[in-house]
C-alpha cells in the first residue's frame, strides 16, 4: 500500500506535464484508462466472490502507467479496454496483485499493439495538437536529432508520459530515497543501452533521453511482482532489457522496444531468481 502510494505520488508531475502538453486528449485518456483498470477489477473480484481489492490501489496505478505510455492521439475505449485486460489477464489470473508474471501495464500495452495497432499513431506536437513524428521516428526516418534541452525538459511529441526525462529522475529519485524501488535495475537498462549504442555509433545521450526507455527503466522494469529477488538477479535482468531495447531500435520493426524488452525478461524472471539465489551452505 504504501509503495503503491509513493508511486502515485512520483508520477504525478509526468501526468500532470501531460495534461499540460497535450490538454483534454491527455485528460481523457488517463481517466478512461483507469477507469478500465479499476472497472475490470472490481468486476472480477465480485465475480469471483473476492474480497474487493481496490483499496491497495494496484488498479489505478496500472490504469495510468499505460495511459502514459500511449499516443495523446488515441482513442479513449483503447485504452480503456487495453488496462481492463492488463488488469484481468496480466494480473488476477495469474493469482493477483505480487503473484503476477508480467507487468500488468505493459501487458495491456501489447494487447493494444497487437489489437489496436493504428491506435498507436499519428503521434501530435505538444500545445497545438498537430501530427508529427516522434523524435525516435525523426531519427529513424530522417536522421535528425531532436535537441536534447527539448528531450530533457519534455516539450516533445510522444507518449503521454515518456517526454520529460526531468520529471521521471525526479519521480525516481524519490522512490529510490523510500526504497521501494531498487537503483540496480533502471541504472543496468540505461547503463547498457549507452554502452551498446556507443559500440554501434549512435548517440547514446540521445538514445536515453528519446522514446519510453526512462519511464519504462524506472517505473516499470522497477515493479516488485515483476522484477527479480536477488541483486545478482536485478543486473541481469537489467542487462537483458537494455539489450532487446537496443536491438529494437536498430534494426525492429517498431522504432521503440521498451514493451518487449521489459515483458520478455518478465517472462525470464523465475529462471533469474533461481540461477542467482545464495546457495545453502552443506
Amino acid at each position: 500500500m504504501k509503495l503503491n502510494k509513493a508511486m502515485l505520488l512520483a508520477l504525478t508531475p509526468a501526468a500532470l506535464f501531460a495534461v499540460y502538453l497535450f490538454r483534454t486528449p491527455a485528460v481523457i485518456l488517463i481517466a478512461a484508462s483507469v477507469a478500465g483498470s479499476v472497472a475490470a477489477e472490481v468486476g472480477f473480484q465480485l465475480a469471483l466472490k473476492r474480497p474487493l481489492a481496490i483499496k491497495d490501489l494496484s488498479a489505478v496505478i496500472t490504469g495510468l502507467l499505460l495511459a502514459l505510455t500511449l499516443s495523446p492521439s488515441a482513442p479513449w475505449y483503447t485504452a480503456a479496454l487495453g488496462a481492463a485486460v492488463g488488469t484481468v489477464v496480466g494480473k488476477e489470473l495469474a493469482g493477483g496483485y505480487l503473484k503476477n508474471i508480467f507487468n500488468p501495464a505493459l501487458f495491456g500495452r501489447l494487447f493494444i499493439i497487437a489489437a489496436f495497432p493504428g491506435s498507436l499513431s499519428p503521434w501530435l506536437a505538444p500545445y497545438d495538437l498537430t501530427s508529427t513524428a516522434t523524435p525516435l521516428g525523426l531519427m529513424r526516418e530522417e536522421g535528425t536529432m531532436t535537441a536534447f534541452a527539448d528531450l530533457f525538459l519534455g516539450t516533445v511529441p510522444g507518449s503521454l508520459g515518456e517526454t520529460s526525462v526531468l520529471l521521471i529522475a525526479l519521480g525516481t529519485v524519490y522512490l529510490i530515497y523510500r526504497r521501494f524501488v531498487n537503483w540496480r535495475i533502471p541504472v543496468s537498462i540505461l547503463a547498457t543501452v549507452f554502452v551498446l549504442m556507443l559500440l554501434f555509433g549512435e548517440n547514446p545521450i540521445f538514445h536515453l533521453m528519446s522514446g519510453s526507455l526512462m519511464i519504462g527503466a524506472c517505473f516499470m522494469a522497477t515493479d516488485p511482482a515483476t522484477s527479480p529477488r536477488t541483486q545478482k538477479g536485478r543486473w541481469v535482468f537489467g542487462i537483458g532489457v537494455g539489450i532487446i531495447v537496443v536491438a529494437f531500435r536498430l534494426w525492429g520493426w517498431l522504432p521503440e522496444g521498451v514493451t518487449f524488452g521489459i515483458l520478455g525478461m518478465n517472462a525470464a524472471v523465475p529462471l533469474i531468481n533461481e540461477r542467482t539465489k545464495r546457495k545453502k551452505a552443506a
